[in-house]
């Protein structure tokens, strides 16, 4: 699942030409096709969620509570509504200005320990939306620097605040780092 193939790969970001990146240690997967607590569930298709429907490697990003900008991963085939959000990661790269963007002092694990609280810390906004994150120029991309998350080193529970969904409540879809 790529939702745990993505543990260990640094989120970067290149905002107003300032780099920042981190290693990705806590993902959830959604898809549309059963899964009641995907926005594009049963292929519902909205202003929001049609870029969900984009080829895999499309970044989704929506506004959570009016507040916090969420950001995925689509990770679907072109018309097949997957997304991995990514919840946290470990600061690596450029940590002061991910704490000016925070408004922190000193680092702490939430300075990027929340899905909304990180995206702010690498400066990533809705208007990010859509953007290509494999194309070159890209302001989001995911990068390899060669770290091997072990299997044993991966835990599988539910995924968080989708109490609304039903059976998929439980489904084991949320992927952490021990």
């Amino acid at each position: 699942m790529i939702g745990q193939q993505l543990l260990g790969k640094y989120l970067a970001t290149n905002i107003d030409g300032q780099y920042t990146a981190g290693k990705i240690i806590e993902t959830e997967a959604y898809q549309a096709d059963g899964d009641k607590a995907c926005h594009a569930y049963n292929n519902r298709r909205t202003k929001r969620t049609e870029v969900m429907f984009d080829q895999g490697g499309t970044a989704y990003v929506y506004l959570c509570y009016g507040i916090h900008h969420l950001f995925n991963i689509v990770t679907g085939p072109k018309e097949n509504a997957q997304a991995v959000l990514i919840r946290a990661i470990i600061p690596t790269d450029n940590i002061s200005l991910m704490l000016e963007r925070r408004n922190f002092t000193t680092q702490k694990p939430q300075l990027s320990s929340g899905p909304g609280v990180m995206s702010k810390a690498l400066g990533i906004h809705k208007s990010h939306t859509g953007m290509d994150l494999c194309q070159p120029d890209s302001k989001i991309w995911v990068e390899d620097r060669g770290t091997i998350i072990k299997p044993t080193e991966i835990t599988a529970s539910p995924r968080v605040g989708i109490d609304y969904a039903e059976e998929c409540v439980s489904w084991p879809w949320r992927f952490r780092v021990l």
